[in-house]
């Protein structure tokens, strides 16, 4: 059994509207939220193998953020095709990872996020912001399309 957990990026600023959507920054509360999820993980145990993140500014601060917290010891995995991935993108990238990896960590957006993880679930999930979810895997990565998945939990800043 391995053990994915997606979480979308932290609360970003739309402060600045000629910055590129790609480059915008988190805001107060992002930077606030993103620890308190890595903080989480540790918390629950759940202290991933791997993580990967999307290329953006946001996704990436997030990602960082919640490495420290959680005390992720390795480097960051930087995956392009991520940016705005749909389900399935964000499933191959994970797909493509060691099957010696049980705990692995995807940082990414909505509204790819959210329709994958109401997928898992079978019903209408919400990913707000720094939303983090785990997600059963009864397979290997390489089989992720067709493993089992089954949705364990869903934390949301907001309820912490």
């Amino acid at each position: 059994m391995k053990t994915l957990l997606l979480l979308r990026h932290a609360k970003s600023s739309w402060h600045d509207d000629s910055i590129d959507d790609h480059d915008r920054p988190l805001n107060d509360r992002g930077r606030r939220d993103a620890p308190r999820m890595g903080a989480l993980i540790a918390e629950k145990g759940l202290v991933p193998d791997r993580i990967l993140t999307s290329t953006a500014v946001r996704a990436r601060t997030t990602a960082a953020a919640v490495a420290d917290a959680c005390g992720f010891q390795d480097d960051l995995i930087e995956v392009g095709e991520m940016y705005l991935a749909p389900p399935v993108t964000l499933l191959e990238c994970a797909a493509r990872q060691s099957a010696s990896i049980t705990t692995m960590l995807l940082v990414a957006h909505n509204p790819g996020m959210a329709t994958l993880v109401s997928a898992i679930a079978g019903e209408s999930a919400e990913m707000p912001t720094a939303a983090l979810a785990q997600v059963r895997v009864d397979g290997e990565w390489a089989d992720l399309a067709e493993a089992a998945l089954t949705l364990v939990d869903v934390w949301r800043p907001k309820q912490l």
